[in-house]
């Protein structure tokens, strides 16, 4: 953030000081050493005026040592003796880069992916590690071969919610002394190759198909069972029969071209079917 407020001071405590050195207009040279005594001083407060932003944590290092943590807001330091490093507290996104993996079953595997991640305490990101943005890098892609080498390629394609978690909290776990928190690690792309990416195609072509052959063969069973269960209804009632026939025959002949002629008519049929039953009667009887 921009510090316009010692800019500001600069220029308003100037204004007093180019008054007096006029006054001194009688001894130029007790006028330009005011003015340079002035200019010194009005320079040495506007810089001991800082400004940071409410995202940003200023670490104060008076002669080397670490002093405090002020922020936000306006504060004041001592120039020339206090050192001052501003460290900005928001969520920031580091790219993993592509890199291979071997999985627990020997499959190469090519992921990248992408670190979320933000500065919780600004005194030990700056004192604790040198660079923390290539150390937490460099710690997110040991960590990702570390977990996925664990990990079978199916475990890998199915749990990619829980592998990022596992990820984030083994990196949150060693670098939280760093003063950093791991917000989120997401996998962007996993990507194997050809060969296998053709095996997987036909596996699960050959599941479908498996699937759609079950699927089939319990239609078949369970029409099966329909139509036992109405044959034995229709056995069991002399009406249906006669009622399906007739239902059938109205399916035949849906329009006024049709003509369907039946040979026997139903009532012959039905003394036909009743005479059957009584002479399988006597039979038995005999």
């Amino acid at each position: 953030m921009v510090n316009y407020v010692s800019t500001i001071v600069l220029v308003v405590l100037m204004a007093p000081g180019l008054y007096l050195a006029a006054a001194l207009r009688a001894s130029p040279l007790h006028a330009v050493v005011f003015l340079a005594a002035w200019t010194l001083a009005d320079a040495l407060f506007a810089a001991s005026i800082r400004l940071a932003a409410e995202w940003e944590r200023a670490v104060v290092f008076r002669l080397g040592k670490l002093s405090s943590v002020k922020g936000p807001g306006l504060f004041f330091v001592i120039p020339l003796i206090d050192w001052v490093r501003m460290m900005d507290t928001r969520v920031q996104a580091l790219m993993i880069g592509r890199q291979q993996v071997i999985t627990k079953d020997n499959v190469p595997v090519s992921i990248d992916g992408v670190l979320f991640f933000r500065v919780a305490d600004a005194a030990h990101a700056v004192v604790r590690v040198e660079d923390f943005h290539f150390a937490i890098l460099q710690y997110a892609r040991t960590s990702l071969r570390d977990v996925i080498g664990q990990m079978s390629l199916d475990a890998l394609l199915a749990e990619r919610e829980q592998i990022e978690t596992a990820i984030g909290s083994h990196v949150e776990k060693d670098t939280r002394n760093w003063g950093l928190h791991v917000e989120a690690i997401r996998m962007e792309d996993i990507d194997m190759p050809e060969e296998l990416k053709k095996m997987m195609s036909r596996q699960a072509s050959a599941e479908r198909e498996k699937r759609a052959t079950i699927t089939k063969a319990e239609g078949d069973r369970d029409a099966a069972v329909n139509l036992a269960d109405a044959a034995r209804t229709m056995r069991e009632s002399p009406g249906a029969m006669q009622l399906r026939t007739l239902q059938t025959i109205d399916g035949l002949g849906p329009t006024a071209s049709n003509t369907v002629v039946l040979a026997i008519p139903i009532d012959v049929l039905n003394v036909m079917s009743e005479a059957s039953a009584f002479l399988k009667q006597q039979r038995q009887g005999a």
